[in-house]
């Protein structure tokens, strides 16, 4: 075979061949590498001395809970108290709307005279519209309440 028809070998390039802009801008110089060579990477070895040391067995806080310790006590008085708060905030903004609208008819004597459908609008509203508020504030209550829970239920699993 002639140097005519041998494949040409093919050689790597010198590490300064690369262009700068191939390495990131944050790469650090290698250690074994003199300072003068910004564009190679330094290489960091990351060790741990307790690589054979015995991992404490976990506890879930499940078990807090089903066992009734004290942190188990905390974490139910959490979602109780978290549960109570939204309920609390739902009867209060029902209780106004119920209890503002005969208010508002009271101190505007005009609306007490309109007629929908031959039926005086407090009669209507009180009659009629409330009830769909409840629905929708029941909704929003356990929509919001079962939020509560998933959250509780992921910090109680991340523990």
């Amino acid at each position: 075979m002639s140097s005519e028809q041998r494949p040409a070998r093919r050689t790597a390039l010198p590490r300064t061949a690369l262009p700068r802009t191939a390495l990131p801008r944050t790469a650090l110089p290698r250690a074994d590498v003199p300072r003068g060579r910004p564009d190679v990477p330094r290489r960091v070895a990351v060790t741990s001395p307790r690589t054979a040391a015995a991992r404490r067995p976990r506890y879930p806080a499940t078990r807090e809970i089903d066992e009734q310790t004290r942190l188990g006590e905390v974490y139910m008085h959490s979602l109780l108290r978290t549960q109570f708060r939204l309920a609390l905030f739902v009867c209060t903004v029902l209780a106004c709307v119920v209890g503002g609208l005969p208010l508002l008819f009271l101190l505007i004597p005009e609306l007490r005279e309109v007629h929908v459908l031959g039926v005086p609008l407090p009669w209507a509203v009180l009659a009629g519209l409330i009830y769909p508020a409840f629905v929708i504030g029941a909704w929003l209550y356990v929509r919001q309440a079962e939020r509560n829970e998933r959250h509780f239920a992921e910090l109680v699993e991340r523990r």
